[in-house]
């Protein structure tokens, strides 16, 4: 196998281009088992083979810098540069991540796993090395989806700064969860297609390539297709920003791909090649349903079809069927997202009421302004958005939602530990950066059926609200105990006199089960389901804390500004001194791997808050 030949960076170098096709197929078929066992991002991948082959042809790593957008499609640069061993471990705790690090390898030379930033950092590159003297490429990989989030516009303002070379890469699959929408897609879409040159190349050279004047003229034409393109096509939207458009060429094309890279990166000026690739290349399954490949639990190679079948609905399907049914009821509510129209649930709800919702494309701070004039009108917007997302709105929230005092409804999907994704995507701040915000209103559903409830009460209430809600299964317990949601006012679910359990939203199910630990050691609980982090419920809090030897409360967010710590400042102003154990997430970004083996690591799962607690109550000697 050609790929057993590669065991390190640059090792593809002694591969003869003619061969390199085959080593395309090679990872192709290596990324397809792998993945089928671990899970991991496919669509992407398969389609960025032939791609990275040839910037690793060209690129001399790790002295040149190659930059990933997301960086959901930087597999086969894993691969590439010697870490093909360790992709049964592929976001597993301990094992590699499923987007670059630097910590993993030189040959990352940035962190990624959020859109629309490898511009700006190809750009501080590129100055680092004018500023330092250095000589070495910067290429920077974006896709079109990406393109939709306006901080690649901000960095190709800024390109004209540059005194030297900068390749910038647009990978073109025309998606990037979901299909792209707005004005960039169109822009792009008229380039791939645009008759001009389209008519040439499927006419005339072709006829050409058959005659007795052979690939000559037929090259001649080629180049004359691409001038007819840039002065017919590309509308000079990016030539008028300073920078050199050259395509769009077939990203498939491994010979043609080395041949337009090696004479890029010789020119002293920025230049962005336009390269039109097929998500989920070579894999029929994916190439069908590229979105549900996007990101995939393990599988069935045959089929296509997941390994476990989804049991119980998710709190994003509890959400979507209860949007959906609100709107049903009410022709104000209005959905807006972020380019997730699957992965927040709202599909459906695009289907059933198209005039009603609202995709803006990756631009999340737009998204939140957006709304806010739509509320100022009188509309009820739900902004539906990932938790690790929706820190890219923080000014918006603040400035645009809050002081305005607008009754914008964001949904937050994700919220708390989200597993395998990582650091970039762990919902760990958005209690404590949402609950500083005046006139914010912070609720977390202890179950389905709350949720629902939840989302009821904040499309109707008159000012900002954030539901925040986790990733995977809905828990379905304590249907019982279902109460209609009072403003800032908490719930007790079961009663006890020595530890008071405090548990937000989804670790609710947690504090039960270390409720049951506890009582087996002879201490009695109480829990309380606080239901709003922000207003809190401070008579109930007092009430509760007075009245108990000792507090644990239980979140998934950051310790510092989270729930915890904001009771804990509460009963020291009211002159309660019963003490508070805070169970939150440390100080620390917190790496890929399952969610259960991240909490024990955590200190967060039944077992350790059992042990901290008891721990606590005896040290207090009674």
């Amino acid at each position: 196998m050609l790929l057993d030949q590669i065991k390190k960076e640059n090792d593809i170098k002694a591969i003869p281009k003619e061969q390199l096709p085959k080593l395309a197929e090679e990872i192709r078929e290596f990324l397809l088992q792998s993945i089928s066992e671990t899970g991991g991002h496919l669509a992407s991948n398969l389609g960025a083979v032939e791609l990275t082959i040839a910037m690793h042809y060209v690129y001399n790593l790790p002295k040149d810098k190659l930059i990933w957008d997301v960086g959901h499609q930087s597999y086969t640069h894993k691969i590439l540069t010697g870490r093909r061993e360790e992709f049964a471990k592929l976001r597993q705790f301990g094992g590699i991540s499923g987007f670059p690090k630097r910590r993993e390898s030189p040959c990352d030379s940035f962190n990624t796993g959020h859109s629309s930033t490898s511009l700006s950092a190809g750009i501080g590159f590129v100055k680092a090395r004018e500023i330092l003297h250095e000589d070495y490429q910067v290429a920077a990989v974006i896709g079109d989806g990406s393109l939709t989030g306006g901080m690649a516009y901000e960095a190709m303002n800024n390109v004209s700064s540059l005194n030297s070379n900068f390749t910038m890469i647009l990978n073109d699959n025309k998606m990037s969860i979901s299909e792209n929408i707005g004005a960039i897609s169109t822009i792009l879409n008229n380039v791939r297609t645009a008759e001009p040159y389209i008519n040439l190349k499927t006419g005339i050279e072709t006829r050409l390539n058959k005659s007795q004047l052979g690939e000559r003229v037929a090259n001649h034409l080629r180049n004359t297709k691409n001038s007819l393109r840039q002065m017919l096509v590309s509308g000079k939207l990016f030539e008028n920003m300073g920078i050199t458009y050259i395509g769009p060429i077939d990203g498939h094309n491994i010979d043609q791909l080395i041949r337009v890279l090696d004479q890029v990166r010789k020119m002293d000026h920025s230049v962005i090649v336009h390269v039109l690739t097929e998500k989920g290349k070579g894999y029929e399954p994916a190439e069908r349903h590229p979105r549900r490949f996007h990101g995939t639990d393990a599988f069935h190679i045959e089929t296509g079809e997941p390994k476990v079948k989804k049991a119980k609905a998710t709190y994003t399907d509890v959400f979507g069927a209860s949007i959906r049914k609100l709107a049903a009821a009410d022709e104000s509510v209005v959905a807006v997202t972020a380019a997730m129209p699957d992965g927040t649930g709202l599909s459906r709800f695009a289907a059933q009421f198209p005039e009603r919702f609202c995709d803006v494309g990756i631009a999340e701070e737009h998204a939140v302004t957006f709304a806010a004039a739509m509320a100022a009108e009188g509309l009820k917007p739900v902004v539906a958005v990932y938790s690790s997302f929706l820190q890219r709105a923080y000014d918006q929230i603040l400035h645009d939602v809050c002081m305005q005092r607008l009754p914008v409804v964001f949904a937050i999907d994700r919220a708390g530990i989200v597993g395998k994704d990582g650091e970039t995507h762990q919902g760990a701040f958005d209690l404590s950066y949402l609950s500083m915000m005046p006139e914010m209103t912070v609720m977390a559903p202890k179950n389905k059926w709350e949720l629902h409830d939840m989302l009821k009460f904040a499309v109707n209430f008159d000012g900002p609200v954030a539901v925040r809600y986790p990733r995977g299964t809905a828990y379905d317990g304590l249907k019982e105990m279902r109460s209609p949601i009072v403003y800032g006012k908490g719930e007790v679910l079961y009663r006890g006199d020595a530890i008071a359990i405090f548990a937000v939203g989804g670790m609710i199910p947690e504090a039960l089960k270390v409720r049951q630990r506890l009582e087996e050691e002879g201490i009695t609980c109480t829990v309380v389901n606080p239901r709003f982090v922000k207003p809190l419920d401070e008579d109930l809090c007092m009430e509760i804390a007075g009245s108990h030897k000792l507090v644990v409360t239980m979140e998934e967010n950051v310790e510092t500004g989270g729930f915890g710590q904001r009771l804990s400042a509460l009963l020291q102003k009211k002159g309660i001194g019963t003490p508070v154990e805070v169970v939150a997430i440390p100080d620390c970004f917190v790496e890929h791997g399952a969610v259960d083996v991240l909490k024990e690591k955590l200190g967060m799962d039944e077992s350790s808050v059992a042990g901290r607690a008891l721990a606590a109550y005896k040290k207090l000697g009674r």
